[in-house]
């Protein structure tokens, strides 16, 4: 690079932006419809319609997409996590199976998605090892889902997180976070355990996770997404859990324990060991979730990670 960063760390950095996801779409060679992930999109101007997204150069649609009479830009609704590992890997038949239909302008719109747009090709603008789609909308329609959120290598649900701060707004909220490193969690206690967390009694909650979670450590410890919110109806007390990562180095508090035993452990409630065996299992498929409900029942929001 011309400018001396270090690319990974560069896209990094740039992943820490939380964005949307979508799924563009377009006609390519004899009529067989194409498409890729992308959260490189942005609206642009209401007046013409216009809207963009970026396409690397080393794209296997490089040529369809820039030459293309139009193109469509799908943006995934919280349920669809699938269709975006769908169409961000390897596929010889990405549509295969997937719910979608011809777009008024001729690209191809998927279905269930939280809005699409059927554009013609604007403009093509050079932007160094990408190029800018500059289209104009010719066509959309808008669902009123909830979207999929994206950052830092993760999916997130943006309706969820709303939830955590409904419920810091109520008060009587207690944070805590599964810490992972190495296929170990960090649990607090000794005969009983817990997670480690705070109560917050007011401020920004995640401001005051971090600051308890470094005291209680002694660990550079990054918070991630939400794994947990729930209500304990038995004393009205809401409860936020978030994944979490700490660095190398031994614990102030508390011991790293591994997955494997982790869900043997005695626990301060069964809402913490619930949590615990939920995490240890979805740890053993590598696809988690997000739990919203009260201390015995409630829904698992199924959350992917990004291949």
């Amino acid at each position: 690079m011309s400018e001396g960063f270090d690319p990974r760390a560069l896209r990094s950095a740039f992943g820490s932006f939380a964005t949307g996801v979508t799924v563009v779409t377009s006609m390519g060679d004899g009529a067989k419809p194409l498409g890729f992930t992308a959260n490189s999109f942005a609206s642009v101007s209401l007046d013409p319609p216009l809207l963009l997204v970026c396409l690397a150069r080393t794209s296997r649609n490089f040529q369809a997409m820039t030459t293309a009479k139009g193109f469509a830009v799908n943006i995934l609704a919280e349920t669809q996590e699938a269709i975006s590992n769908i169409f961000a890997r390897p596929s010889e038949d990405r549509f295969a199976g997937i719910d979608w239909a011809i777009g008024p302008f001729g690209s191809p719109v998927l279905g269930g998605a939280a809005a699409w747009f059927d554009c013609s090709l604007h403009q093509v603008v050079e932007a160094g090892d990408h190029v800018i789609l500059l289209g104009k909308v010719e066509a959309f329609e808008n669902s009123e889902r909830s979207g999929l959120g994206y950052a830092r290598g993760k999916y997130f649900i943006p309706a969820l997180a709303a939830k955590a701060v409904s419920a810091a707004a109520e008060g009587h909220l207690h944070l805590s976070a599964i810490i992972e490193r190495r296929g170990e969690i960090l649990l607090a206690g000794q005969d009983v355990k817990s997670l480690p967390g705070c109560d917050a009694e007011a401020g920004d909650p995640l401001t005051a996770l971090h600051g308890a979670l470094a005291e209680l450590t002694g660990l550079p410890v990054s918070i991630g997404f939400l794994y947990s919110v729930y209500e304990d109806k038995t004393n009205g007390r809401h409860h936020v859990v978030y994944r979490a990562t700490a660095e190398e180095g031994e614990p102030r508090n508390g011991c790293f324990v591994p997955l494997t035993q982790a869900g043997g452990q005695v626990f301060e409630s069964a809402a913490t060991a619930e949590i615990i065996n939920r995490f240890v299992m979805e740890s053993s498929l590598g696809h988690f979730g997000v739990y919203v409900g009260d201390e015995t029942s409630g829904r698992v929001h199924s959350i992917a990670r990004h291949a």
